[in-house]
């Protein structure tokens, strides 16, 4: 009888604490079940919902640590947005592509006469106008653009054996408008242009001149042997912007004769 009261008294107890566990559950529910089916079931029912409820929240905390991750991280500067690497980068670029950015020059316009006798006596009474290339020298005059003309122009003439000549265009920036003359031998000559214009090929005077390599220099005419003792050798051309013409009197193919040079260059507007 004692051992009947005693678990009447402790499935009371058990019943109220189930009730105050789980309010959801009605007294009835619990009346029409047993009391070990009803503590079984409904734990491992609230179990599960927990267990639902903190894989939610993982999911939540983890999806917003991406979007924290994802604003966080500095956005990659586009191909070509002048970032300062790609500036560095674009100013240390070869000078090939300088050259492509230059335009094309005219052919210069030339012609001859045979009118010898009056431009060498004429050239005779200026200063500087006739000079001596001597064997394997080379000659160049600089003439740069003034902004007082349009054009370039030049005359020439030999005694007794023709000469190399050929006209290049430097686009440096002018900084002196005088007309200067610079004569080399061949060797040095060929040394400043590998300084300022790379490797170039050699070239034979009689096929035309070596190819120019540096950024900045565009050749006009190559440089040939022309008849000048035959013909007075003259023409022009049309400035095509700031910069520079070199004319080049070519005696470096020469091994023993010195050649007299008759010449003069002037502007015209």
């Amino acid at each position: 009888m004692e051992r009947v009261e005693a678990t009447s008294e402790l499935q009371s107890r058990l019943s109220s604490l189930s009730f105050s566990s789980f309010p959801g559950i009605t007294s009835k529910q619990c009346d029409s079940r047993p009391l070990d089916r009803l503590q079984n079931t409904d734990l491992s029912q609230s179990f599960t919902q927990l267990k639902n409820q903190a894989n939610m929240d993982e999911t939540k905390e983890d999806s917003g640590q991406r979007s924290e991750g994802n604003e966080e991280a500095p956005a990659e500067p586009a191909p070509g947005e002048g970032g300062e690497e790609n500036n560095s980068a674009g100013n240390c670029q070869p000078s090939a592509e300088m050259k492509a950015q230059m335009p094309p020059l005219n052919p210069p316009t030339t012609w001859t006469s045979a009118a010898m006798k009056e431009l060498k006596a004429k050239l005779r009474t200026e200063k500087d106008s006739v000079v001596t290339v001597y064997r394997g020298d080379i000659m160049t005059v600089h003439v740069p653009t003034v902004p007082e003309a349009k054009k370039v122009c030049w005359e020439f003439a030999t005694d007794g054996y023709d000469i190399g000549f050929g006209i290049y265009f430097d686009w440096t920036p002018v900084t002196n408008r005088s007309i200067t003359v610079h004569i080399s031998e061949s060797s040095d000559d060929e040394d400043e242009e590998e300084e300022l214009e790379g490797p170039v090929s050699n070239g034979d005077v009689e096929k035309g001149s070596k190819t120019q390599t540096n950024s900045s220099l565009a050749e006009i005419l190559p440089v040939y042997r022309q008849d000048s003792h035959l013909s007075v050798h003259g023409g022009s051309h049309d400035f095509p912007g700031e910069g520079t013409y070199l004319l080049k009197f070519d005696n470096s193919y020469s091994l023993w004769r010195n050649k007299t040079l008759y010449y003069r260059v002037y502007y015209s507007a």
